[in-house]
């Protein structure tokens, strides 16, 4: 058994570190995080694995987990490893629609869930599944309908475990667990299509975890690690596995939403995130150096001037600043750029991975010149997230670093990132169709991306599926004129529109904030979002900026026409996935009416 199998991975740690704090969580009730030791937390996980053998779970049953992160997550999956099971995630924000298609997909019998949202929809699905037998409940705030009969609490799941009377059967499963053992089965929440079921196995998350440790040394027990991502998604799930191999402590941050303020309490040194939160980073530091005048303004912009210098220019180059540079970016440090990293809560942050979307460059550049080390990577469920990773200030900006050294890689028809190696997927589940269309006739799977390397770096191009035509026969790539535009402080949200039409148009949710007070500064009266947004200075304002921005792109790639929205795009209309990416179909069909306008005679 490797030092990264799953199975017994927990209780190996508890030998090791026993009462060091494992992980944490924020009780809201008390505004205070909560402990777990390795010792309570291979306690739990043992209770879990002998509970399930009492319930009959069988080897290689699939088991639902459908809640926000919780230690509970953490407690289920382990506990499932350890009786050879298999844990299928479904996102916290799932639909009934979703939640039924995965359970009878995944023929799932005894489903998970976190609280009273969750609850109320694995209930109303129950109704309808031929597969599901029983919920048990992580939250005892939950209150049950009172037809339900058979759901039970978390504590009470784990009080069938607690006198370990299948110890022996779990001990059996744990000595039989086999590398090519499904470890989970990962639903794509897709910006497209039906969902697909991803099956990733004990022997790929290994792998992974091996590279990781030979890639970087950094990472280790005396870290503190914030969990932004829902354990749903595999960067936050792979992530987290590493973290927890190296003996990391992992904050469990609940509620997304609450990133900002939960940073601050724990001042993490590593998080793994999406470019959108650096994005708002950059927007709201933009905005106060904007907001500034005089000699404080003149600081911010020249420290932000020598950090770019310094850092990006030289350090990620391998090369040594000279001293005068060196010098007076000690001084920045120590200053501005100490008390910008307090204001966020990351004075202790050292290592920062990022992938899921293109990163901007002015926002990268910018958060590496004030010595923040966000490493740009690029990964998919399909080969359990890194791909490809920067080290630790070994960056090419554009690009998402150096393959690992786990993966095989090349070039196929279009420039297609064709990817081998040990944790890439067996297929999906149930989907042969699907797997077959997946690989080529030799055995490499088939990313969808296409890119180029350059000095050892990969560069991604473009998303080949996401290409859109215009009726003129020209090929455009939407996420780089989104990934252009949505640097600009007064556009948060855009969705570019050209595939089949006549010129490139785009959706685009303001900063409301910075548009209410242009209005206020231009004098401009208005009743409410959607009338200021129509308003003639506000359109002019905005297609100064576009023009701006758009100048490096060919005529034909540039945004001709464009429709402010006074409502921004969100999961509960569908219009994103849990990983906000936008789900540009949904776009189509959700705003019918306004690109029907742009496009008018």
């Amino acid at each position: 058994m490797s030092k990264t199998s799953f199975s017994d991975l927990i209780q190996r740690q508890a030998k090791k570190y026993g009462e060091r704090i494992a992980l944490k969580h924020r009780d809201y009730k008390t505004n205070t995080w909560i402990p777990t030791t390795w010792n309570q937390f291979a306690e739990t996980v043992t209770m879990v694995s002998n509970a399930l053998i009492e319930l009959g779970v069988e080897v290689q049953e699939n088991i639902g987990v459908f809640t926000q992160n919780k230690p509970e997550s953490l407690f289920m999956d382990f506990g499932a490893f350890g009786v050879r099971a298999v844990t299928v995630p479904l996102y916290a924000t799932s639909s009934e629609a979703q939640v039924h298609y995965i359970l009878e997909d995944a023929q799932i019998r005894y489903l998970f869930v976190g609280e009273q949202q969750q609850y109320d929809v694995a209930f109303r699905v129950m109704a309808l599944s031929n597969s599901l037998k029983q919920i048990i409940v992580f939250d005892r705030d939950v209150k049950f309908d009172a037809r339900d009969e058979s759901t039970i609490y978390m504590d009470d799941f784990l009080a069938l475990g607690k006198n370990r009377s299948h110890q022996d059967e779990v001990d059996k499963r744990t000595a039989e667990s086999q590398k090519e053992d499904l470890m989970n089965i990962l639903y794509t929440s897709g910006t497209t299509g039906e969902s697909k079921g991803v099956m990733l196995t004990h022997a790929g998350y290994e792998s992974v975890m091996d590279a990781h440790c030979e890639r970087f040394l950094g990472l280790g027990e005396n870290d503190v690690v914030i969990n932004f991502l829902p354990f749903t998604h595999v960067f936050e799930r792979a992530w987290s596995c590493w973290c927890l191999c190296v003996g990391a402590e992992l904050n469990i941050n609940l509620r997304p939403q609450d990133i900002q303020m939960t940073i601050k309490e724990v001042h993490p040194t590593a998080m793994c995130s999406v470019p959108r939160f650096w994005e708002k980073v950059y927007a709201g530091v933009q905005e106060v150096i904007n907001n500034s005048t005089g000699v404080k303004k003149t600081l911010m912009q020249d420290a932000v001037k020598v950090g770019l210098e310094h850092n990006v220019n030289y350090v990620c180059k391998g090369l040594t600043p000279p001293m005068w540079l060196h010098m007076k970016y000690k001084f920045y440090e120590k200053t501005i750029f100490s008390l910008l990293k307090k204001t966020l809560g990351l004075e202790r942050g050292a290592f920062f991975p990022t992938a899921g979307a293109a990163i901007p460059p002015a926002v990268q550049e910018f958060i590496l010149s004030v010595g923040i080390n966000m490493v740009a990577g690029y990964g998919l469920t399909e080969s359990i997230a890194t791909v490809s990773c920067e080290n630790n200030f070994d960056h090419k900006i554009g690009s998402v670093g150096k393959l690992m050294p786990h993966m095989q890689i090349k070039f196929g028809e279009n420039d297609e990132i064709l990817l081998k190696g040990p944790a890439i997927t067996q297929g999906y589940y149930k989907k042969e169709a699907a797997t077959k269309a997946s690989f080529t006739e030799d055995g490499w799977f088939r990313t969808g991306d296409a890119g180029y390397m350059e000095d050892g770096f990969l560069f991604l191009t473009e998303r080949i599926k996401d290409l859109f035509k215009t009726s003129n026969g020209k090929y455009i790539a939407p996420q780089a004129i989104e990934t252009k535009m949505v640097v600009d402080r007064y556009i948060d949200q855009i969705s570019i529109i050209a595939d089949q039409r006549k010129f490139v148009s785009a959706l685009i949710v303001p900063d409301y904030k910075l548009v209410k007070e242009y209005a206020e500064e231009k004098g401009i009266a208005y009743k409410d979002m959607a009338e200021l947004l129509k308003h003639e200075e506000v359109m002019k304002l905005f297609r100064e900026h576009i023009d701006t921005l758009q100048q490096q792109f060919a005529h034909y790639e540039q945004i001709k026409k464009f429709t402010l929205l006074p409502e921004p795009f969100s999961m509960a209309k569908g219009e994103l996935t849990n990983t906000l990416k936008i789900k540009r179909n949904v776009l189509l069909k959700n705003y019918a009416e306004e690109i029907a306008k742009m496009y008018e005679e």
